[in-house]
């Protein structure tokens, strides 16, 4: 089994050497790529040294079973043939493929089948905030239809990769020595603010992380669920959290949702209002699970349930899936 991990210096890309070592992934070969940046940077893995090499347009990619892919869209469209060409199932951390109809949209706890058919050997991974909602949300479709969702995401600054988690140290740091705040990952100074916007607006006004939402979650569903998101970056490290409003066809008891999902893999329940026990992203870093809490029936909507959910935005969110998805394929085999 050879795997190669493209974008390896960053964010996603060390997280997904730390969890493939974790879970004792069945590989023999690694290899590593990355940009003319970060090309020659070595890193360990399994008590080995490795160097990144630069990803070219050539036959670097011959003999690899799979490739894990993040290193942004603009990058995956343009190497996607070259990695693919020989065989290799690549899976694909950013937002180029997830909604081309030839190519699987994969949450293995919710879809984990529609990986086997893969026309042009691409699998996506899904945006992180749709990864750790739609693992919340399918043992309760499971339960009655989910017809709407509306959600308020509370994302940190992980989800803009590394130096984004950097510069908010950064920004603590001038605020205390009384300095200019350095601001250059995100429009507004994030230390000490919330920011209520993530990627470019579209033309009805909603950012194109709010549309991946709503588009994301139908595939990944196989439904006909309209999601209304409001995407918001707060001053958190790492992990996001999500507030979610969902209806469904058939009235639901709270009770009935809390078994449901203390039942479903992939998923830790923390929900005890008398012990103040709930999911923080203080807490839910690091951690595979996507944690859920404060289930509690709507006040506004009849066949109504909210609930607060946190999870690890690096991990979850990004590596932990993909390599999820490569697991399932080798158990098919």
């Amino acid at each position: 089994m050879k795997v190669a991990i493209v974008g390896a210096s960053g964010a996603v890309g060390q997280e997904f050497l730390r969890v493939l070592e974790q879970r004792n992934f069945p590989l023999d070969e690694l290899v590593l790529f990355g940009s003319s940046r970060s090309a020659g940077t070595k890193y360990s893995f399994r008590g080995q040294e490795y160097e990144v090499k630069l990803l070219q347009h050539n036959d670097d990619f011959r003999d690899v079973d799979y490739a894990f892919v993040s290193a942004g869209a603009g990058t995956s469209r343009e190497f996607a043939e070259t990695i693919t060409k020989f065989g290799a199932v690549m899976i694909d951390n950013s937002s180029a493929f997830r909604m081309d109809a030839d190519v699987p949209l994969v949450v293995p706890e919710c879809n984990a089948a529609d990986a086997l058919v893969r026309p042009r050997g691409i699998i996506a991974n899904p945006n992180c905030t749709t990864i750790m909602m739609v693992v919340v949300l399918k043992p309760i479709e499971a339960l009655s239809h989910i017809t709407r969702i509306h959600v308020a995401s509370y994302q940190s600054a992980s989800g803009a990769g590394a130096q984004a988690m950097a510069e908010l140290q950064q920004q603590y740091r001038e605020i205390i020595e009384d300095k200019p705040v350095t601001v250059n990952k995100f429009a507004y100074q994030l230390a000490y603010n919330v920011i209520p916007q993530i990627d470019v607006f579209t033309d009805n006004d909603y950012t194109k992380e709010e549309m991946k939402m709503f588009n994301e979650t139908r595939k990944i569903l196989h439904s006909d669920v309209r999601c209304s998101a409001t995407c918001v970056r707060i001053s958190s490290l790492r992990s996001h959290s999500e507030a979610v409003w969902i209806e469904t066809e058939a009235p639901l008891s709270v009770e009935q949702v809390r078994a449901a999902l203390d039942a479903a893999p992939g998923v830790t329940l923390q929900d005890d209002p008398a012990t103040k026990t709930y999911p923080m992203p203080l807490f839910t870093g690091g951690k595979d699970d996507v944690y859920v809490g404060r289930i509690r029936k709507d006040l506004a909507c009849e066949n109504g349930i909210t609930l607060w959910l946190s999870g690890d935005q690096i991990r979850k969110g990004a590596a932990l899936n993909a390599v999820q998805i490569a697991e399932y394929l080798i158990a098919q085999k």
